[in-house]
C-alpha cells in the first residue's frame, strides 16, 4: 500500500510516465469543465447536459435541483475524505488543503453574488461562508513552521 499512501510526499512518481500525462489531461478537462459550469449562462444544464429547463414542469424542476444537490454532496464527501486522509496519514498536506478550503468557500461566496438565488431563508452554507473564509486563513497562518509544536 506504500504506493497509494507513501511515507514521504514529494514529486517522485514510481509508475509509468504515461499515467502522469493522462492524469494531466484529466486534470485540465476537470478544471475546464468546472469553470464552464460556473460561468456559462445556464451553468451548462441545458447547453451541455441537455436538461430541457425551458420545458420542465415544477415537479421536474424540483427533481433536477435535488439531483444537482446530490452531486454537490458527492463533491463535498470527496473533499471530506481528502481531509480524513490528511489527518490520518499526511498532516503535511493540511496547509494545502486549507488553501483549497479557502478557495472553495470564497468561491461559493462569490458565486452567490454572481448568481443570486431567491430563497426563503439564508441557507447554513451562506452563513458558514462568513465563518470558514477567515477561519481557513487563520488556520493557514498558524500552519506556518514558525508556529510549530509548542
Amino acid at each position: 500500500m506504500n504506493w497509494i499512501l507513501p511515507d514521504r510526499i514529494d514529486n517522485h512518481f514510481p509508475g509509468h510516465r504515461a499515467v502522469v500525462a493522462v492524469f494531466a489531461a484529466i486534470t485540465a478537462m476537470t478544471i475546464g469543465r468546472s469553470l464552464f459550469h460556473m460561468f456559462a449562462p445556464d451553468g451548462g444544464a441545458q447547453s451541455v447536459a441537455h436538461i430541457p429547463l425551458d420545458t420542465f414542469s415544477p415537479v421536474q424542476a424540483g427533481q433536477a435541483v435535488i439531483f444537482v444537490f446530490a452531486l454537490w454532496g458527492l463533491s463535498q464527501l470527496i473533499m471530506g475524505l481528502f481531509y480524513v486522509v490528511a489527518l490520518a496519514r499526511y498532516r503535511a498536506l493540511i496547509p494545502l488543503l486549507l488553501v483549497f478550503m479557502f478557495v472553495e468557500y470564497a468561491g461559493r461566496y462569490l458565486l452567490g453574488h454572481m448568481r443570486p438565488l431567491d430563497v426563503t431563508h439564508a441557507p447554513p452554507g451562506k452563513i458558514l461562508d462568513h465563518v470558514m473564509i477567515p477561519l481557513a486563513l487563520v488556520l493557514l497562518w498558524f500552519s506556518r513552521p514558525a508556529f510549530g509544536r509548542r
